[in-house]
């Protein structure tokens, strides 16, 4: 019987780690907190997840344009830009045991064994600082970007002079973000180094708000239609404008339903024309653009949909973790113990179909792989021939593979059904469809579509 219970943070790191997903980073050295490595499965299914996140957010629009700006940041681009100055959090110390916690996250706190015995509050600079150059000093400073939007907002200049572009229009940029966190929690969901993906989105002052609710929408409907994830399963919060950030009009979260709770997936933010003021302030060049039809002058706005992809690949993993108790049968056998199945959106799995050959005879294995080598010339294949054929289903069935391929005996001597042909299971009905080895190509081409 399919049941889709709550899944809890165990399953899902036992599952991580067990299928090659996710590893702690360092591990034989005793790991680095806050910091993993993404294993063959895992760096596939975050390389489907930004392409899609691409996709939708770039190539399929006519609005966006794509830009790559560097890790290490200018400090002066940070000074300007506030980070500097206030990129801190508050930090309590145990006087007990001496552990470091965010004063503002009173869960923590109240959970720790100490409760009650911690210093006062002081900031806590979350930046990571680097050099440039041969020689330590203040000249050569520079930081790890805690953010992608600066590189964004330094470039607008050179986008206006190379690019032919006009409000509303935006720009966006996914890579390696850095923070010194205090707190690092619930494995991948708030790390010290993470992928942001980030667009930044320019209209003209007065457009703004009716720019942030369509870019909510649209946030919202990729997150469903795109990823896969359960529309009850995501929700709004609206943060209320006392604990908005100095640069916010107004900031939105989609909230997506983790192991622990309800807790940010993407964000928008209405930046107004915070961040442009200030490098227009810091380096005298004017940031103003004329509105070709009225002649008038103005900064622009910025609306900013932002996700964090290792968030979006834990709730992915989340949303996709399934546990079947016995009855589901194969060809050959039923099941009778619990049974995971990872229910992907077949875009974002890490391989499209798995090739099993019914036995290790080299005419099977012969045939099984040459199609593994023909269909891996557009997509990511698996090939298993080690096991029980239901022991392989099952495997794959664990890892989010959408479609199995079976090569038997019939495929090479046409004894029950014609020669040539495979048998294709799906992953999630369990029904099996004869298919053509010559047809392999347009069938999985027009599942994928």
């Amino acid at each position: 019987m399919t049941k889709k219970t709550a899944v809890s943070m165990e399953q899902i790191v036992n599952l991580a780690k067990r299928r090659g997903f996710v590893f702690p980073s360092a591990e034989i050295y005793g790991g680095l907190g806050g910091f993993y490595d993404y294993g063959p499965l895992g760096v596939l299914l975050k390389r489907n997840i930004e392409t899609e996140w691409w996709k939708a957010f770039v190539q399929e629009r006519s609005d966006i344009l794509g830009i790559e700006s560097t890790v290490v940041t200018h400090a002066d681009v940070l000074k300007a830009s506030g980070h500097i100055e206030n990129f801190t959090d508050p930090l309590v110390e145990c006087k007990v045991c001496h552990e470091r916690f965010r004063a503002d996250n009173p869960a923590d706190l109240e959970a720790h064994p100490h409760k009650g015995q911690f210093t006062d509050p002081k900031p806590f600079h979350a930046m990571f600082r680097t050099f440039v150059g041969v020689v330590e000093g203040d000249a050569a400073t520079a930081y790890l970007r805690p953010e992608n939007a600066q590189g964004m907002f330094t470039n607008f200049l050179n986008i206006l002079d190379t690019m032919r572009v006009r409000l509303p229009f935006g720009l966006a940029q996914m890579g390696r973000t850095f923070r010194n966190e205090i707190t690092y929690r619930n494995f991948i969901f708030r790390l010290r180094e993470f992928t942001i993906a980030e667009v930044e989105y320019f209209v003209k002052p007065g457009t703004d708000e009716a720019a942030f609710e369509l870019w909510l929408e649209y946030q919202e409907r990729v997150s469903i239609d795109r990823f896969g994830l359960a529309k009850d399963m995501l929700k709004r919060y609206e943060h209320p404008k006392e604990t908005l950030a100095h640069y916010s009009k107004r900031t939105v979260d989609l909230q997506f339903k983790f192991p622990w709770g309800w807790d940010e997936l993407w964000g928008i933010a209405n930046r107004r024309d915070y961040d442009l003021a200030l490098h227009e302030k810091a380096t005298g060049k004017s940031f103003a653009m004329r509105d070709p039809e009225t002649n008038e002058t103005y900064r622009p706005f910025v609306i900013e949909p932002t996700c964090g992809v290792d968030r979006l690949f834990l709730a992915v993993m989340c949303n996709g973790y399934t546990t079947i108790h016995g009855g589901r049968s194969t060809t050959t056998e039923s099941i009778k113990e619990e049974e995971v199945v990872l229910k992907l959106h077949p875009a974002l799995a890490p391989y499209k179909a798995a090739i099993l050959p019914l036995s290790k005879k080299p005419e099977l294995q012969k045939v099984a792989q040459e199609i593994a080598a023909t269909l891996r010339k557009h997509w990511m294949i698996d090939y298993d021939e080690t096991g029980s054929i239901g022991k392989r289903y099952r495997r794959e069935d664990e890892i989010g593979t959408p479609w199995c391929i079976t090569v038997d005996f019939d495929t090479v001597e046409g004894t029950k059904r014609p020669k040539g042909t495979v048998t294709v299971r799906d992953r999630d009905t369990m029904e099996q469809e004869d298919v053509a080895i010559g047809d392999l190509t347009g069938w999985l081409e027009k599942k994928l579509e």
